[in-house]
């Protein structure tokens, strides 16, 4: 089996991939999108983050969702902790690198500090970048740290101590899962008009389906136009949810799943 994830070496997808399949193969690439899309391929499957508790949903997967043909066959929840990594006494740093979703999650220790943040692709490459430039810190794991040999100088900087992020393990082709506890759908309305999202989740109302999460993207067609990502358990009458969702509007089904557990 190989799984690709985001790399460089020492993100939390790549610790998340190796748990996966740790008699597996392992392969990073440079981007979310480019996960997606080695995917959709049919060249193995794929681990992306999509949601994080301080932060909210990542954008790259969420774009990238809707622009490659995959889907969901599972969800991971991991907990994430930062760390302020320098070769210098903090007073001493002109710049900190760190990735947009990371500095979200630390912005509070970040903001205190008041030094500039320059952004970067991953947490790796925050490690990269500092390598480079011993006048700077990076927000990074523990691991990476651990890999790239980094003085860390502060720790557990993240806003919220239960920091956690979910990820999708994201597959060519659906799971047939027999009992599946949650489903996830691409709703895209094409057209706006009023009461038409309150139509829409009462399909699911009417039945007491939960919808555990809902969140709006640009759809790409111009301003003032989004499709909803929702994500709904699989109570009885899901299915025939779904299938009055379909008559009401067009909607991609990502995928039903259950949650794995992975050792911390």
């Amino acid at each position: 089996m190989t799984l690709f994830a985001l790399g460089p070496e020492g993100t939390f997808s790549h610790e998340l991939a190796c748990k996966l399949v740790p008699a597996g193969e392992v392969r990073l690439l440079p981007a979310i999108g480019s996960v997606l899309s080695t995917v959709e391929q049919g060249l193995g499957e794929g681990v992306i983050p999509v949601e994080n508790s301080e932060a909210g949903g990542v954008g790259p997967s969420l774009d990238g969702l809707l622009r490659y043909n995959v889907f969901v066959t599972a969800e991971i929840y991991i907990e994430i902790h930062h760390f302020l990594a320098s070769f210098l006494p903090v007073d001493e740093v002109s710049v900190i690198y760190a990735h947009p979703q990371t500095s979200e999650q630390c912005s509070e220790f970040l903001d205190k500090l008041g030094i500039e943040i320059i952004p970067t692709k991953s947490n790796a490459a925050s490690a990269i970048e500092l390598l480079g430039d011993r006048r700077g810190a990076a927000v990074v794991s523990k691991k990476i740290s651990e890999v790239y040999n980094l003085p860390v100088i502060f720790s557990h900087i993240e806003n919220n101590p239960h920091n956690v992020t979910r990820f999708f393990r994201v597959s060519d082709h659906p799971l047939q899962e027999s009992r599946p506890e949650k489903c996830s759908i691409i709703v895209d309305p094409a057209t706006d008009r009023p009461g038409l999202l309150y139509e829409l989740l009462a399909v699911f109302g009417r039945r007491g389906i939960n919808l555990c999460r809902i969140e709006s993207r640009p759809s790409k067609r111009g301003m003032g136009s989004y499709v909803f990502f929702m994500d709904i358990t699989t109570s009885p009458g899901y299915e025939e949810s779904l299938a009055e969702l379909e008559e009401l509007t067009i909607i991609r089904r990502l995928g039903c799943y259950k949650c794995l557990e992975v050792n911390p």
